[in-house]
């Protein structure tokens, strides 16, 4: 009688669990789908001219994505090659050197960073950081210090503590016997962690870059407070850091401000703000994803 109840009690938490799982697919796929429906007046009317196109002047109904594109990769790139580098080495620090004793004080406190509303960031970047970033490009005459590398270097804060966690949950997955043994072969500690801990861990850190990168493209408050929300600024030439000391514009810093509220009206420009939408969707869900798929292969038996 108890076995069946017990059995009777899995069967139901599964179904529950189908059932939530399914829910919450079905809202992605409907969110999709709805993006992709009020979109459609916009790649009518500009094709794939709006994710190329330089220009967004939508008075003379002028759609370009370009700009907006680049700024959300540039900012991203910022704080990814920042955070990356520093969050990758704490990991190795933590569960590699430190002792076990202090490893959960110093990961509790660096996870604490996670917490802080991104506001609280965007205040910050105000306060501190965007007067920094004007006095250090100062030789190069910025108008201010609202820029993309304003808002890349506070990114770089704020995913900092995703790299760093889900880097050492990576290291920390590599088993101790194969550590031990790398040591009775006559290994040094460093010689284990590049020749046995980061191999082994490498798909999980990589997943651990790209999830951090996915938070990087969709944050939008805290950037929208520092990156000095300037449309149509397409660096010229392309490959020049000319356009990290000026201010510009991310896909989410355009739909946090208030266009969104003044393109409801029209159909063709409330449609290519949905276009940003779904473009700026699909990046993050493309690397989410495979970030995921990453960390279930580093985790796989």
């Amino acid at each position: 009688m108890a076995m069946e109840h017990r059995r009777g009690r899995v069967s139901l938490i599964k179904a529950a669990s189908w059932a939530f799982t399914l829910l919450a697919a079905g809202a992605v796929v409907a969110m999709v789908g709805l993006f992709v429906w009020q979109s459609r007046p916009v790649w009518r009317h500009a094709g794939w001219g709006f994710l190329s196109g330089r220009e967004w002047f939508y008075r003379q109904e002028i759609f370009g994505a370009a700009p907006m594109i680049y700024g959300t990769l540039v900012v991203a790139a910022v704080a990814l090659g920042l955070a990356a580098p520093i969050g990758i080495g704490a990991a190795l620090f933590t569960s590699e050197f430190l002792p076990r004793r202090l490893r959960i004080p110093v990961k509790v406190s660096l996870e604490l960073l996670a917490g802080v509303p991104s506001v609280v960031y965007g205040l910050l970047g105000i306060l501190l950081l965007r007067g920094w970033v004007y006095d250090l490009l100062e030789p190069w005459e910025p108008l201010s210090g609202d820029t993309l590398l304003t808002a890349g270097l506070l990114l770089a804060v704020m995913i900092l503590p995703t790299v760093m966690t889900l880097t050492e949950d990576a290291l920390r997955g590599v088993p101790a016997a194969q550590r031990l043994a790398a040591r009775g072969l006559g290994l040094t500690a460093t010689e284990v962690v590049l020749r046995v801990s980061l191999p082994q861990a490498a798909p999980g850190i990589l997943a651990a870059v790209l999830l951090s990168l996915g938070r990087a493209l969709g944050e939008m408050i805290a950037v929208f407070l520092v990156v000095g929300r300037q449309d149509n600024q397409w660096p010229s030439p392309l490959l020049t850091l000319r356009p990290l000391t000026e201010a510009g514009q991310t896909l989410a810093s355009k739909l946090g401000g208030a266009e969104t509220n003044i393109a409801y009206g029209d159909p063709l420009h409330w449609s290519a703000m949905v276009g940003l939408a779904l473009v700026l969707l699909a990046l993050v869900t493309s690397l989410t994803l495979l970030g995921a798929r990453l960390r279930r292969s580093d985790h796989a038996p």
